[in-house]
C-alpha cells in the first residue's frame, strides 16, 4: 500500500533574523516542525510558546511541534493556545506517558511520542494505539546538521509492523540526518513524515529541495 509523504522543514536550521520570508519560501511543505528545547532534557536551548505563535500567524501550514523537554505536562497548553497542531513528547520525559497523551487530545490536539535512538520500540507498546504519530530520532537530539543513524531503518520497519498490528492508522515520522539522497530508503522503511533542517534550509531553494524529496519517495511506489 502506497503511504502518504509529509515533509516537515525544521525551522531549526532556518535564518531566525529572517523567519517569515523563510517559513514562505517553504512552498510545498506539509508541516512546518518547531524543535523546542529547554537545555536540559537535551544540551541545546531554541524557542518557547511566543515563536510558536508568531510562527502561527504568518502560515497557514500545521505546526509539527516536538518538546524536547523536562516536564512536557506543564507546557503543553501554552504551546496548544499558541498554535501547535501536533505536539509530540519524549517517551524518556514523561513519567505519565497516558495521562500527557491524554492531556494533549483534551486540548484538541494531535498526539505523537519521540523515541531517542537508544530507546527500545517495546517502550511505548502499550501507548501505540492512543498515537497518531511515532516520531523516531535518527541522531540524537539537540543540534541539528548531524548524520542519519544507519539502524534506524531497521527500528523504522519494525515499528510498522507494530503498527499494522494495530490497524490504526499511525505516522510514523523520522527526525534527524534525512536527505534527498536517502529519503526513498527511508519511505521504503516505513516512514511517511520527514523532519528536513538542514537539508532544505542550506540549499538555494527551498521549495524545490521539498519537491525533489517528495519525488524520491513518490519513485519508490508501486
Amino acid at each position: 500500500m502506497n503511504k502518504p509523504v509529509r515533509i516537515a522543514p525544521s525551522i531549526l536550521s532556518a535564518d531566525f533574523a529572517n523567519l517569515g520570508n523563510e517559513i514562505h519560501a517553504c512552498q510545498g511543505a506539509d508541516l512546518i516542525h518547531i524543535d523546542v528545547m529547554d537545555g536540559h532534557f537535551v544540551p541545546n536551548i531554541t524557542i518557547g510558546p511566543l515563536v510558536v505563535s508568531s510562527v502561527k500567524k504568518i502560515t497557514q501550514t500545521p505546526l509539527d511541534v516536538h518538546l524536547m523537554i523536562q516536564r512536557p505536562e506543564e507546557y503543553l497548553e501554552a504551546f496548544a493556545t499558541a498554535g501547535a497542531d501536533i505536539l509530540t513528547v519524549h517517551i524518556e520525559a514523561a513519567t505519565h506517558l497516558h495521562r500527557v497523551v491524554q492531556q494533549i487530545r483534551d486540548l484538541g490536539k494531535s498526539p505523537g511520542v519521540s523515541l531517542n535512538p537508544a530507546t527500545p520500540l517495546c517502550a511505548i507498546e502499550e501507548i501505540l494505539p492512543e498515537l497518531d504519530m511515532v516520531l523516531i530520532m535518527s541522531v540524537n537530539p539537540g543540534f541539528g546538521g548531524q548524520k542519519f543513524i544507519p539502524a534506524s531503518l531497521d527500528k523504522i520497519r519494525r515499528l510498522r509492523a507494530m503498527i499494522e498490528a494495530t490497524g490504526k492508522e499511525i505516522s510514523i515520522e523520522v527526525d534527524g540526518g534525512v536527505t534527498p539522497a536517502n529519503i526513498a530508503e527511508v519511505y521504503k522503511a516505513g516512514a511517511d513524515t520527514f523532519v528536513a533542517g538542514s537539508a532544505v534550509f542550506s540549499t538555494s531553494n527551498y521549495s524545490l529541495t521539498i519537491q525533489q524529496m517528495r519525488i524520491e519517495c513518490q519513485g519508490t511506489q508501486s
